[in-house]
């Protein structure tokens, strides 16, 4: 999960940026930070962005990204398992940053990419199955509403969002489980893992994954496929919140400090 930053850019004393449709406006320039930019006022988030990938003077400017979230459908529900740092480039932000939107009673939304895209689409999607549900007397079904979120970002793909999001939830046809990013690419499957430690994860959880896990097993799965990522990757780390979606909607199973949680599995090899 990042905040909008950029390295490398100590040593530009003047830098100007291009505004609409790219072109280079003679007024607007700045001393960027050493660590952070931040988009100016009057200029296209995306153009801004592909300036940044071309590179200024040389060097090239990219965002980094850093999460660990994944779901996976059993014969009890759904879980879903995320890690809590939030970084900004190189800088961790917070330890306790919570990647999971609780859209409503029987839908969940992780987040990963850029926290200010995730939070933002997320909540709108919160708003648009609400009105459904008023306008229906009905809750809108995890296909339809994961096909919301998607219809969202084609609208606006190629503006420079960041989003990767798992929807999940429990409709009359059962448990539902989608894959949205800000391509617009939308994919059901019975497992997903997303962010800079999903290769680890999906390690662990191809080790020990079955349809007929016990939820006391799956919590179990959950917590060492993203303890063992945060353990690999640099961006992931903090604390591992969980989530159980059933039939009668969702229950937050807990938090668990990752470093207690390497301990006790070191521990059970000896």
């Amino acid at each position: 999960m990042a905040l909008l930053s950029f390295c490398g850019l100590s040593g530009h004393e003047d830098w100007r940026l291009p505004l609409y449709g790219g072109k280079i406006s003679p007024t607007v320039s700045f001393k960027p930070y050493n660590t952070e930019l931040m988009v100016p006022p009057g200029c296209q988030p995306a153009a801004f962005l592909h300036h940044l990938e071309e590179g200024v003077d040389g060097v090239k400017l990219e965002p980094w990204h850093g999460t660990t979230t994944l779901a996976f459908k059993f014969q009890h529900g759904v879980i879903v398992a995320v890690d809590s740092r939030a970084s900004a480039g190189q800088y961790i932000s917070t330890l306790k940053f919570n990647k999971v939107i609780e859209i409503n009673p029987y839908l969940l939304g992780t987040m990963s990419g850029s926290a200010a895209d995730c939070q933002y689409w997320e909540r709108l999607l919160a708003k648009e199955c609400r009105l459904y549900q008023l306008r229906n007397n009905s809750r809108i079904t995890v296909s339809a509403a994961s096909k919301l979120l998607c219809n969202m970002m084609l609208e606006y793909r190629g503006t420079g969002l960041s989003v990767g999001s798992m929807i999940c939830g429990w409709d009359e046809k059962g448990p539902g489980l989608y894959y949205v990013n800000e391509n617009g690419t939308r994919l059901s499957n019975d497992m997903f893992s997303t962010g800079s430690g999903s290769s680890f994860a999906y390690g662990v959880m191809d080790s020990g994954y079955r349809k007929d896990l016990t939820p006391e097993e799956a919590y179990d799965l959950g917590r060492r496929a993203i303890s063992y990522a945060t353990h690999r990757d640099n961006y992931s780390g903090g604390v591992v919140n969980m989530y159980h979606m059933k039939e009668d909607g969702w229950v937050k199973v807990g938090q668990y400090d990752v470093s207690d949680l390497l301990y006790d599995y070191k521990e059970e090899k000896k």
